[in-house]
């Protein structure tokens, strides 16, 4: 069974305390970056695999698209969609994004922020992709960097003063499930290596167009003293590509 620790509900407290999950798109750090990747979103129909509280879609909407379907596996992150991201032409569905099933040409759009390495096969989502999207259709998505993945521990590496020393990367080539600490809880996520990401979508047709390792955004940098820290190691890697 997927795992699906947002719908706990001391981890989804955790969640919604976060910057980006307050903030919305505004406070994720990455999306300076990603938001320079995304194609015109006007009269398009686009898909989010793991929409968590929904602002993809409601940007996707707002720049024009025509519908807009969300899924996630979580029906609490789908309740708060609802209540923060709920606009005419979006449709939310609670379902694992292992299992979705849409039929050829649905959408021209697909998205994913964040999602993919809580999934074991990035292959089998490159299939279901390429299946449900258009010719000449845009698929871009985010994933923890594999660098930050490998290791596991998901954490810097500490003096005996508690300074940071480095990043620990390890056991880089051996894929798989990593059990993990995030929000205050025991956490399963999968490390995929750089080379599975981009050949699975080499391998399903895909023309890879911009791969980004994402630095901070400025704004952030003068918010947060603690974001200087993340030009010592990338955490995110941002892929687009296009079906042709």
């Amino acid at each position: 069974m997927k795992e699906n620790k947002y719908d706990d509900k001391r981890f989804f407290e955790q969640y919604s305390g976060m910057h980006r999950s307050q903030k919305g798109l505004a406070g994720a750090g990455e999306w300076h970056a990603l938001k320079a990747m995304l194609p015109s979103f006007s009269g398009k129909k686009v898909l989010d695999l793991g929409c968590g509280f929904g602002w993809h879609c409601r940007y996707a909407m707002e720049q024009g698209a025509i519908a807009v379907t969300g899924v996630d596996i979580s029906a609490k992150m789908l309740a708060r969609a609802k209540e923060l991201n709920a606009m005419p032409g979006i449709t939310y569905i609670q379902q694992p994004i292992e299992d979705i099933d849409f039929p050829e040409n649905s959408f021209d759009i697909v998205l994913s922020s964040l999602t993919f390495h809580y999934i074991a096969s990035f292959e089998d989502i490159c299939k279901k992709v390429a299946h449900c999207l258009a010719a000449n259709g845009h698929f871009i998505f985010s994933v923890e960097h594999p660098i930050f993945t490998a290791a596991g521990k998901q954490d810097w590496c500490y003096d005996a003063d508690g300074n940071i020393l480095h990043w620990p990367v390890d056991q880089y080539f051996h894929e798989g499930k990593r059990q993990t600490q995030f929000l205050g809880e025991q956490v399963t996520k999968y490390h995929h290596t750089l080379t599975t990401y981009l050949n699975g979508l080499l391998h399903q047709g895909f023309t890879i167009t911009q791969i980004v390792e994402p630095t901070p955004d400025p704004a952030m940098l003068r918010e947060f003293e603690g974001m200087k820290n993340e030009f010592r190691r990338p955490m995110m890697l941002l892929v687009s590509a296009c079906r042709k």
